[in-house]
């Protein structure tokens, strides 16, 4: 299990590896001339395309107007995407060491879990003692917990590991750098479900790396899914086990990449999200 960037080594993010539209100037002041044939032509001719284009788009399968149910399996029509709007269910209010707790028991509540336990491992948390232990107390079972928490130690304490990914012996980014390791869940879905198990699978957008002038690690984007297995525990859903795998990967965008400056600025400036749906 591992939060993995372009490192060969799965195990070296932390946790050990198993598995303008330009418009021509309009004409001066002057008399009003009619529209010319040719560019009402081209006008009757774009609205037409855009009205049927909207035609088009209303009546793709899976996609119905009124946001009705999706078809019934065994359907041609391909199904539209899980609904991500919010749900009408409350967020939970209570949280353990900063992290969301007290989910419900139900399907959403093991996704909201899910989502919020990715945050959670892979942020810069895990690089410091104190946290990661509280982070691995609040989101492990009690006997996964028990069971993986020594092995976790070792690879966050590892020095080899800690230089590798641009870190000192305390785990600190060189002195004037700002590390940076985030998780950005982009969508979660149950793969099973019952009252007291759940397989869910977390699709996220990560950040890590060390924000700085000189750094020889610079912030880099990557894309996984992770599967969490979790059971209900203690009243809550708490993780037995995860794995991960890369992808879905979009394109990317041909977008100038920021300055170390302003990576660094944008980590601090702007905060990460609790999760629910």
């Amino acid at each position: 299990m591992s939060y993995g960037d372009d490192y060969g080594d799965a195990s070296e993010r932390g946790i050990p590896s198993q598995t303008r539209t330009h418009y021509p100037d309009e004409p001066g002041p002057g008399p009003r001339r009619g529209a010319s044939p040719k560019r009402s032509l081209t006008t009757i001719v774009g609205v037409v395309l855009v009205l049927i284009a909207a035609i088009v788009f209303a009546n793709r399968p899976g996609d119905e107007a009124d946001n009705g149910p999706a078809p019934e399996a065994g359907d041609d029509a391909r199904p539209g995407p899980a609904p991500t709007a919010p749900s009408g269910e409350d967020p939970v209010g209570t949280s353990t060491e900063g992290i969301p707790t007290g989910f419900p028991q139900t399907e959403q509540g093991a996704e909201s879990a899910a989502a919020n336990y990715a945050v959670a491992l892979g942020g810069e948390g895990m690089f410091v003692t104190e946290t990661r232990r509280a982070i691995v107390e609040t989101v492990y079972t009690a006997g996964a917990a028990e069971e993986q928490g020594p092995e976790l130690e070792r690879v966050y304490t590892d020095a080899q590991f800690l230089e590798r990914v641009g870190l000192d012996q305390n785990a600190a980014p060189p002195e004037g750098m700002t590390f940076v390791a985030r998780v950005v869940p982009v969508g979660t879905t149950a793969i099973e479900y019952s009252d007291e198990t759940a397989t869910v699978n977390v699709w996220f957008t990560s950040l890590f790396g060390v924000a700085g002038e000189s750094s020889v690690n610079p912030v880099t984007e990557a894309w996984y899914t992770n599967t969490f297995d979790l059971r209900w525990e203690d009243g809550d859903w708490k993780v037995v086990d995860f794995s991960q795998a890369e992808g879905p990967v979009p394109v990317g965008r041909d977008q100038r990449a920021s300055t170390a400056e302003e990576m660094a600025e944008a980590s601090e400036q702007y905060g990460g999200f609790t999760y629910a749906r």
